[in-house]
């Protein structure tokens, strides 16, 4: 067994993670894994790119829509110090998100929900009016519900149902996929976790044919040795084209998070390099894989220079909701955690003197 790590810098490896994930994918997602192989061999860097064909080419380490989703949920937490509801978010789009933000830095039709938003509805019914029920929007960007129920899956199970209803529909397949990320992440925090206890975690509280999936996933890439043999394995089986957004279905994206996670071990370069190197939607695998590899083992293995380009894209993103550092981030929601066990613990010994 390797040395503890603290549950502060859990909170940076799964951040790191999640964001310098978003943004190495950027560049090669909806392409193929041949395609980026020709092209670039093994990608293994920050690169620019150019997405929703507006002309702005963004600077190697610049975040994309997910980070953005997430960005949100993490304000919000941080302004509660706990827990929140999708009605604590929904305060959060409508003072944060820029209106230009839609087809820039964020999917166009998030701009319908932030209409939305800005009515009387409740935040929950929201996502009822999203086309796209099936999509990973939520289970690529749900990281902070899994962090500020660090060591409590039952809880990030609770919470990614609630709040992810802004996304979309409740029951929907979207939301029981996000349970995966929520649910491995909250996992992954707990003092002697491992790869193995995060899946058994997954098993435990997500959907049984969720959680068939994921292990038939699992055991397709058992012998893999590397990402090569995980792409090859799952070519048959996701290759779905033709329809809008038909690379970034969540059960897709979250079964090959799973297993680029299992098979990186845990090592949050390793987890990135695997996902970014799949094709299809490789942005989001990637954020998912190593934002939870980061929980379980910090940000140790992540080099100095990508967090360096991430925080200086972040700087210079004309889009963004937020221009925190990627250490400041996750210190607002180690915060929020450490304020919300205070509470409780106050309440705890408040009740048994009574």
């Amino acid at each position: 067994m390797g040395m503890a790590v603290p549950l502060r810098d859990k909170f940076y490896g799964c951040i790191c993670g999640a964001h310098i994930g978003s943004s190495m994918g950027a560049p090669v997602e909806g392409m193929g894994y041949a395609e980026i192989e020709a092209r670039y061999g093994t990608v293994d860097s920050l690169m620019p790119y150019e997405h929703y064909g507006n002309g702005w080419v963004r600077p190697g380490g610049t975040t994309e829509d997910g980070v953005e989703r997430q960005k949100h949920l993490i304000t919000a937490i941080a302004k509660k110090g706990g827990r929140v509801t999708s009605e604590d978010v929904r305060a959060v789009w409508v003072i944060d998100i820029r209106e230009d933000a839609p087809g820039n830095i964020s999917e166009p039709f998030e701009g319908t929900l932030l209409a939305l938003a800005k009515t009387g509805i409740p935040a929950s019914d929201i996502g009822k009016y999203c086309d796209y029920a099936g999509l990973n929007s939520f289970a690529r960007a749900c990281h902070p519900i899994g962090l500020i129920n660090a060591g409590d899956p039952e809880g990030a199970a609770e919470d990614a149902l609630e709040v992810g209803r802004l996304y979309q529909t409740a029951g929907s397949r979207g939301l029981r996929w996000a349970l995966v990320t929520a649910v491995a992440i909250a996992e992954a925090t707990r003092p002697g976790a491992t790869v193995e206890s995060v899946l058994g975690s997954i098993r435990s509280h997500c959907d049984p044919q969720v959680a068939g999936e994921i292990d038939r996933g699992l055991a397709l890439t058992e012998s893999c040795a590397d990402f090569r043999g995980l792409r090859e394995a799952f070519d048959p089986i996701y290759n779905g084209v033709g329809m809008p957004y038909a690379m970034s279905f969540a059960n897709e994206v979250v079964t090959k998070a799973i297993c680029a996670f299992r098979l990186s071990g845990g090592n949050v370069r390793d987890a990135i390099v695997a996902s970014v190197n799949m094709g299809r939607d490789t942005d989001c695998a990637a954020a998912i894989a190593a934002g939870i590899a980061g929980a379980l083992t910090g940000a140790d293995s992540v080099p100095a220079e990508w967090i360096e380009r991430v925080d200086a894209a972040a700087r210079e993103n004309p889009f963004t909701s937020s221009k925190r550092t990627l250490r400041e981030t996750s210190d607002a929601l180690y915060g929020a955690f450490a304020a919300r066990l205070r509470r409780e613990r106050a309440y705890f010994n408040e009740m048994e003197r009574a």
